[in-house]
């Protein structure tokens, strides 16, 4: 099989980037290694910034997204005692969207067939070669057979895990990790949320979030431990303690019911440079990762995908070399500051294995200069939005 430019991974990042390339009118096929059910079954996060509604919705696939999804003009930070709200429409004039990244993956994926765009399912054993030729190729075995796929372009868009950042040399990248002593416990509930806005809490005892998939539908997570386990934590021991990190206003409108999903994700941050090695450019968590306090992770592959989407149209449309070559330095720009923000999030709401008194006064300190400065709310808002492309 030939194609102008084959996506390895039918993520997010990778249906969007084969959905703007099609727009494009560009040859395209995603590989993905496995089945389209476990891909909508991954539960993932769902506050989108603009960037990435606005991607949805020049591609036609907003409607749903609209009609389902929670406009946000706001969120809350806490401190076991106060809510400090962070208003990102008067202060960035933008807002941020509350749909399900199992939904948006839905919206892509259903629309693939009718435009075009092929996803080759269930392929193993995938392979890179070829990256530093003009000729790159990918193997896989689908249906116990071997199969290739010639190509211009190879976009690496499976994931931390995937073979596109292993086909990569050591030599020739650099990557660059913090990996953090907590993870996030999370609970899915077919139950209202406790606000309308999601709360990002921090309390002696640990970090809380407050979030939600829907009006009827929450998610929360508490800081726990790495060798913490899920089986620790039945479902009242959560609730409990989610009211107690929340804080007595928050605490006390939990509506509480049955998980529908319990799980421990560890956090950590990752960033990989280069994002292009040769006929091979990388998007979303196979080039980064970032803690999820943020609310960054799909949307930086969102960016990603726009950044990249125009470097191809770029060069198929007029040859330009150089916006393949500038690839990866426009993506890693905002990358690092998305990264930053994460970061900067993460140390001041979690508590830290190693944090004594003095610590922890600099976060009630840090979060009092926030809930008094217009100008501290104003950068904490820009950043939450999605800083310029």
């Amino acid at each position: 099989m030939k194609t102008q430019i084959a996506i390895v991974g039918a993520g997010p990042a990778g249906l969007l980037l084969g959905h703007l390339l099609r727009a494009e009118g560009l040859e395209v096929v995603i590989v993905e290694r496995a089945s389209a059910d476990y891909v909508l079954g991954r539960i993932r996060a769902g506050v989108l910034e603009r960037t990435t509604t606005d991607l949805m919705d020049r591609l036609g696939l907003g409607g749903r997204m609209h009609r389902e999804g929670l406009p946000h003009d706001g969120f809350n930070l806490a401190d076991g005692e106060r809510l400090i709200r962070i208003d990102i429409n008067a202060l960035t004039g933008r807002q941020v969207m509350v749909y399900g990244q199992t939904e948006l993956t839905r919206d892509l994926m259903d629309a693939a067939d009718e435009r075009g765009l092929r996803i080759i399912y269930n392929a193993a054993d995938v392979a890179l070669h070829g990256l530093d030729g003009d000729a790159p190729y990918l193997t896989f075995v689908e249906d116990s057979a071997a199969r290739r796929i010639d190509a211009q372009f190879i976009c690496g868009c499976d994931g931390f895990h995937g073979a596109a950042r292993a086909a990569i040399p050591a030599s020739a990248a650099c990557a660059y990790q913090k990996v953090y002593p907590f993870g996030w416990l999370g609970i899915l509930a077919d139950v209202p949320p406790c606000d309308h806005e999601l709360i990002y809490a921090n309390h002696e005892r640990g970090f809380a979030l407050a979030s939600m998939r829907s009006e009827t539908r929450s998610r929360y997570y508490i800081q726990v431990p790495l060798d913490e386990k899920v089986a620790d934590w039945p479902d009242d021991r959560l609730w409990d303690e989610l009211a107690v990190r929340l804080g007595p206003e928050a605490g006390g409108r939990i509506t509480r019911g049955p998980a529908l999903e319990k799980s421990i994700a560890p956090l950590r941050s990752f960033v990989f440079e280069t994002m292009r090695h040769g006929r091979l450019l990388l998007a979303g968590d196979s080039a980064h990762i970032v803690p999820p306090t943020g609310a960054k992770g799909l949307n930086l592959a969102a960016s990603d995908v726009r950044y990249l989407s125009e470097a191809l149209a770029g060069y198929f449309r007029r040859r330009d070399d150089g916006a393949i070559t500038g690839y990866s330095g426009r993506a890693l720009a905002r990358i690092w500051q998305a990264e930053r923000f994460s970061w900067q999030l993460t140390r001041l709401m979690h508590r830290f294995p190693n944090n004594d008194a003095f610590d922890r006064r600099m976060q009630m300190a840090d979060l009092d200069h926030i809930a008094s400065s217009p100008a501290a709310q104003t950068a904490i808002a820009e950043n939450y939005v999605g800083l310029p492309l």
